[in-house]
Parts: C-alpha cells; structure tokens; sequence
C-alpha cells in the first residue's frame, strides 16, 4: 500500500483523472478524502432508480471517496461518491457521481494504492469451490493485478497465485531488513 497526495489541475474531470491514474500504474486506488471546487455535477438520484440529476454553479468538496481497480474488474466497480457544498445558496448536496465532476480549481485528493487487488462476487457459490491445492479459493475470485516479481525475484517460497491470494505482491515479502526493527530487541526505547 503507498499513500498518494494527488493534485488535480482545474478544468480535468476529477473520476476520469483518478481513474487513468489507476489504469496507467495498474494499480488499484482506494480515494480517503478530498478538497477544492468542483463545477457542474451529476448526481445519480435515488428517488427514481436509474435517474440522475444535474447541478449547475460552483461547489466546494465537503467529503469525497470511492475506488477504483485496474482491469480487468469490471468498469461498474468503481466510481466516486462525493458531498459538495454549494457556493451560492449554502446549499449541501451527495451523492454518487455518475457523470464528469469538473474541478473548477486544482482539487486535492488524498488516496492509498495498493498492488495485487482482487475482486469477488459475494456471497460465496459453495458449489463453485475448487478442489485443488487451495480448496477454499472460490470460483466466482478473480485477480485483478499482481505487481510483477521478474526473475530472481520474489519471496522464493510461494508461488504467484498463492501470493494473489494472499493479496500480496510476489516481491512484498522480505522488504523490511531486520535492522529497521533491531531497537525493539535492544529493550530501550529510541531517542526521539
């Protein structure tokens, strides 16, 4: 997992960006929160399913989060959800995005990516379990990214598959040296 403090510049759709941004770097990206100025929304409306509605002028973003996961998961999985306040009228708006959220000013997104997402449909099929090595991997899991070892690479233990279920990275174990934790055996607290 890697934070990420990502600046959007004005007059970028603000999804689309953060979305290219996932694609680009095979990356799933997972969206915490958010600031700046948006301009003209569409919000999908819940009084009628499958409506949507539009609000034109200038709002400041209050709360944003969302997802979203490189393919080959499904487009449907990933959006933004979002709670604007209206410059004008005072006026407090949410909602899932379902159109172009047009950043008005540079927004500041605050997210974490990560490597080796998975997606699942739930809840689990007990007659799509498989009965090879890992009888509990279900049929209905798919993998969507698992970060490249490249030879020599990798834990040398476990295979790719066992690690992508795992949702860990074929190259993420074994990173930490034994140094970075070497004061925690010397029994004295660090100076700091």
């Amino acid at each position: 997992m890697r934070p990420h403090v990502l600046e959007i510049a004005g007059g970028c759709d603000v999804g689309e960006t953060l979305a290219a941004f996932a694609r680009r770097r095979a990356r799933g990206l997972c969206v915490l929160g958010g600031s700046g100025t948006v301009a003209n929304v569409t919000l999908r409306q819940l009084a009628a399913p499958g409506s949507t509605v539009t609000f034109h002028g200038r709002f400041e973003i209050l709360s944003i989060s969302g997802a979203f996961l490189p393919p080959p998961a499904p487009v449907a999985v990933a959006g933004l959800t979002v709670a604007l306040a209206g410059a004008q009228q005072g006026q407090v708006l949410g909602g899932s995005v379902v159109g172009v959220l047009m950043a008005a000013s540079p927004v500041l997104v605050i997210a974490a990516s990560f490597v080796g997402a998975t997606y699942d449909r739930l809840p689990l099929d007990e007659s799509l379990e498989t009965g090879g090595e890992n009888p509990g991997v279900q049929g209905n899991h798919h993998l969507v990214n698992v970060s490249p070892g490249g030879p020599g690479g990798g834990s040398g233990g476990a295979s790719q598959q066992e690690m992508a279920l795992l949702n860990l990275a074929q190259n993420s174990l074994g990173q930490l040296p034994p140094e970075v934790l070497a004061w925690a055996a010397a029994g004295n607290r660090p100076p700091f």
